[in-house]
């Protein structure tokens, strides 16, 4: 659709989109308008030209820009009226009203996991069809993820922009800060209810929740073909592939094929030599969390997991 000027008058003028592609010289989409086309690329090149004036952060899009700067103002003018929180994004109240309705109308065609959001639909469908559009400039290696690219291309910069306030030790993604700085503190204030496991904040913040779901949960979801019952519903899909010969999750780089995302994961790695799992104290890096665990115990003589840091 289009505005032209005829007369002194403007005349609405209707253009077939498929007639005017702007196609991407990265990946497979199509654009019907070549600023479209601009603001896309960004993706692919990492491009940020919206500077924030009180930090150092910065966008590919002015919005996200806007919406940013409501973080240092503290202006949230939208407010959920299920409960008292305010937003400083339209969007982020939306996703926050799931939380009170619960729905996950967004459903994969190919497993049975559904979604709230339909982006996050959108990732997960590439588990199943292998596409990696995210390419690294730099290497061989693509993401299904642009912020997993982001994550990536700090292994060639040697970036590690998120600095611990209490020692020296910087990391390249932030969640891994957020975990290093639990070490800082030694007390194990969380004790778990059905035995006398403690439980330390230098943990991963979910574990005492997991633990005790093994002294609560009953396995409630029964193989139909075995005596074999799952606590949850998503171990029971991943079992009956195991009956079936279902293989949902392919290798983009050969044929092999894998009942869960976690093989597909490990699988990855023999092609693009990535170790994701990195020890803290010494360096070495491995290519399954387990192996790094067993390596660990070297370093302490507690015999206690110590943090690791993927990259």
């Amino acid at each position: 659709m289009a505005f032209i000027w005829e007369n002194n008058s403007v005349k609405l003028q209707i253009i077939d989109i498929k007639e005017l592609p702007h196609p991407c010289s990265e990946c497979e989409k199509e654009f019907s308008y070549k600023c479209d086309l601009n603001i896309h690329m960004r993706t692919h090149t990492g491009e940020k030209p919206y500077n924030c004036s009180q930090c150092d952060k910065s966008f590919s899009m002015l919005c996200n820009l806007k919406s940013h700067i409501k973080t240092h103002t503290g202006d949230k003018p939208y407010q959920c009226s299920q409960c008292e929180k305010t937003f400083s994004k339209n969007s982020n109240l939306k996703c926050h009203m799931i939380t009170h309705t619960g729905e996950k109308q967004h459903q994969c065609s190919l497993c049975d996991k559904c979604f709230s959001r339909k982006n996050n639909l959108k990732i997960h469908l590439r588990l199943h069809t292998g596409e990696r559009p995210y390419k690294c400039r730099l290497c061989d290696m693509e993401f299904s993820q642009n912020i997993k690219l982001i994550e990536h291309t700090r292994t060639h910069t040697g970036e590690r922009p998120y600095q611990c306030n209490l020692c020296d030790k910087a990391f390249k993604i932030k969640h891994c800060l957020v975990r290093h700085q639990q070490t800082h503190k030694a007390d194990k204030p969380y004790q778990y209810k059905y035995c006398e496991t403690d439980f330390s904040e230098n943990s991963n913040l979910k574990t005492p929740v997991k633990h005790n779901r093994t002294h609560t949960q009953k396995k409630s979801h029964q193989s139909s073909i075995c005596d074999n019952a799952f606590k949850r519903k998503s171990s029971l899909t991943s079992h009956m592939m195991t009956h079936t010969g279902e293989k949902p999750y392919l290798c983009n780089h050969c044929d092999q094929a894998f009942t869960n995302k976690s093989q597909l994961k490990i699988h990855l790695t023999t092609h693009t030599g990535e170790k994701p799992y990195q020890c803290i104290q010494c360096g070495k890096a491995f290519t399954i969390k387990s192996h790094l665990e067993k390596h660990q115990i070297m370093h302490t003589e507690e015999k206690e997991p110590i943090l690791a840091e993927p990259i």
